[in-house]
């Protein structure tokens, strides 16, 4: 997927079912198909950084490192969705966000659920 597509939930984003909880109201799960993830790790770069820096000093929301995150995560998604693909899947359940600084200002973000099919 190119960096500049729509990413999900952004308008002609991806509209693959998925959600956080273990059913769907709307489709009754036939199989489960297995655990599938999206990982994407970023750095926010120096430039941005020290603005961000000087930002976080002066208190409140440092709205770059929020875009960042927000980007990051629907990225994530992105992938989570792909991967779910490949394996048949027609939706997502028990979708999940995990997080962590890998040093150097870069962050990993992995979204992960598992990967259902439903019953026709």
């Amino acid at each position: 997927m190119p960096e500049d597509a729509p990413r999900y939930g952004e308008p002609g984003g991806s509209t693959f079912p998925l959600t956080t909880a273990f059913t769907f109201a709307e489709h009754e799960i036939d199989r489960t198909l297995g655990t599938v993830f999206g990982v994407v790790v970023r750095s926010i770069g120096v430039a941005k950084g020290i603005g961000a820096s000087f930002k976080a000093l002066a208190g409140g929301e440092v709205g770059q490192f929020t875009a960042l995150v927000e980007d990051t995560r629907r990225h994530a998604l992105d992938r989570l969705i792909e991967n779910a693909q490949l394996l048949g899947a027609q939706g997502l359940v028990g979708v999940r966000f995990d997080s962590s600084d890998m040093g150097n200002g870069m962050t990993e973000v992995v979204a992960y659920g598992t990967a259902v099919s439903f019953r026709a």
